[in-house]
């Protein structure tokens, strides 16, 4: 396991994008087929150039995925040096000549094709492109975007021809399912870039993410307030439903039941109160406040090795909180508990945070069975 690297920064930003005057600077094109089905390699030949009248609709359907606010701010990582690092040093080389796009394309171009060997990895068409006029703060930066498309769409185009409509069917990339993407941000070079990515087809696909742009996640504000409470509403959940699962275990009945999702929900819940009102984090006194028992501190301990070894993504002992990002923990809230009767119940955020004012567990002796009581005042449509 690579060992977690340190913060990049002393204080730790979050980069804000402004595409608005961005323009597509030239286009590398290939079709990247799958080696272990001998399927082949094609690159273009010369740059290609975007006529002016076709700028804003091509720069804004590549770009458009990258203005999502789910996307986590990355840079390359290399286990031995960044020098090493393939496509660092391809953005690097276009970065310093803009002349060596058609080049360092290319030669991205091969690693895809080269990493591209997984029976389940699909041939496509990809796209690289340099883009100017990206704002990035207060500075004017350029980018290298990567983009592939893994599958072809029919569409229908009416034309005049001899003075009447023909009807012609095409077949070609659909702008809204444009599979992976890549935007490299010229910006920290010596860090490994600010990148973002993504990928519709998984959003923990090693393939595009790991093996071919070799990508580690930048240890912001707002990543580690999401990670951190995520794996503090885990943790106090997995070991809250242990020590029910426990308790039930030395009672005489058959039939008990682990803790519904309510009494889980309700230890998470307490978790992420330390958060609030708050604007910085401090890890000793989180393990204090919220974890107050050693099943749940161990359990946290263990998620946050975990995730240091596997994403190299060392957490700070102490952050400046996001309230938004610690906001998306609370989605992890159990909200649909299914029972061996074939009923389920299903409960909307207002409820998961607050069962206990509707509803009600118990036990029925005499038909030995659990019984979940709802209250309401109304039926609603």
């Amino acid at each position: 396991m690579p060992a977690p690297c340190p913060p990049l920064y002393a204080d730790p930003v979050t980069i804000k994008l402004d595409f608005s005057n961005a323009t597509i600077a030239g286009l590398v094109l290939a079709k990247v087929g799958n080696p272990s089905r001998d399927e082949p390699l094609q690159t273009s030949k010369h740059v290609f150039e975007v006529d002016p009248e076709d700028q804003p609709t091509l720069s804004s359907i590549f770009l458009r995925p990258f203005k999502s606010f789910s996307l986590v701010g990355q840079k390359f990582h290399h286990h031995s040096s960044l020098e090493q690092h393939e496509i660092n040093n391809c953005a690097a080389a276009i970065f310093e000549n803009p002349e060596k796009l058609l080049e360092q394309g290319c030669q991205i171009s091969t690693r895809l094709h080269t990493k591209s060997t997984h029976p389940n990895i699909k041939s496509g068409d990809l796209c690289i492109s340099r883009i100017e006029g990206i704002q990035a703060g207060e500075e004017t930066v350029d980018a290298i975007c990567i983009l592939k498309s893994e599958s072809v769409s029919p569409f229908l185009s009416i034309s005049a021809q001899d003075g009447d409509l023909q009807l012609s069917t095409e077949h070609g990339i659909n702008p809204e399912k444009i599979d992976k993407g890549c935007l490299i941000v010229n910006q920290f070079s010596r860090k490994g870039f600010y990148v973002l990515t993504f990928d519709r087809g998984s959003s923990e696909s090693r393939f595009w993410v790991k093996d071919f742009l070799n990508v580690i996640a930048i240890p912001d504000n707002a990543l580690l307030s999401k990670k951190v409470a995520e794996m503090a509403v885990s943790a106090v959940a997995e070991s809250a439903a242990a020590s029910a699962a426990a308790s039930n275990a030395e009672t005489p009945r058959d039939d008990a039941e682990a803790s519904p999702p309510w009494e889980v929900n309700a230890a998470a819940k307490e978790a992420l109160a330390y958060f609030d009102n708050k604007n910085h984090f401090s890890m000793a006194e989180f393990e204090e406040q919220a974890l107050r028992t050693p099943e749940a501190k161990a359990a946290f301990r263990e998620k946050k090795k975990q995730l240091e070894e596997e994403s190299g993504v060392a957490i700070a002992e102490g952050f400046d909180i996001s309230q938004k990002d610690v906001s998306k923990a609370k989605k992890l809230m159990k909200s649909i508990m299914k029972l061996d009767s074939g009923v389920e119940i299903r409960l909307k955020p207002k409820v998961v945070a607050n069962p206990d004012k509707v509803m009600e567990k118990g036990y029925d002796e005499e038909k030995k069975m659990n019984y979940i009581k709802v209250y309401f005042n109304k039926e609603t449509q």
